[in-house]
């Protein structure tokens, strides 16, 4: 079953967080606004965003590099929400609250980094190839000895015989 981008928990908890930061600061007064409002808003909606783009990519490597944004931008965010609640933006009760939800998100992004990392690994021991199997050559034909007859069964030129040429389109 494929998984699609929606169903990751790690970025539903990413826009809840994101969501509640967005809820506190449409409330603060304009310098509050102006100063962390911003930074806090910026940095949450980062966490989601990068998750998002890391699903997107192709390439393991740049997928685990943009969960290493998300980690970061998680991290911004938490320094972010310190501030706010030094400054009496948020108050304690809200801030722990959305301390554990973003310390439960990092630990999904860590997991969810982690899993495409040991994927990688195991996808590089288990390397399989879709090429065919090597033909081998009638040396004979290949030198100009023998005809095209030579290489085919007598099957094969029974089915040739029985196809009627009228019916080809």
């Amino acid at each position: 079953m494929s998984l699609a981008l929606e169903d990751l928990i790690a970025l539903k908890n990413a826009e809840k967080i994101a969501d509640s930061m967005w809820l506190f600061v449409i409330n603060w007064q304009e310098f509050a606004k102006d100063t962390i409002g911003k930074q806090i808003v910026r940095a949450s909606d980062s966490i989601g965003a990068n998750i998002a783009e890391a699903f997107g990519r192709f390439n393991y490597g740049e997928k685990v590099q943009f969960l290493y944004y998300a980690r970061g931008s998680l991290f911004e965010t938490k320094y972010w929400l310190n501030r706010a609640v030094i400054r009496n933006l948020v108050t304690q009760t809200d801030f722990q609250r959305l301390v554990d939800q973003l310390s439960e998100t990092g630990k999904l992004i860590n997991r969810y980094s982690n899993s495409l990392k040991s994927y990688k690994q195991e996808a590089a021991y288990q390397k399989t190839s879709l090429r065919e199997n090597s033909l081998t050559y009638n040396l004979n034909i290949l030198n100009g000895q023998n005809n095209l007859l030579d290489i085919l069964s007598p099957d094969d030129l029974a089915f040739l015989n029985s196809i009627e040429l009228d019916h080809i389109p």
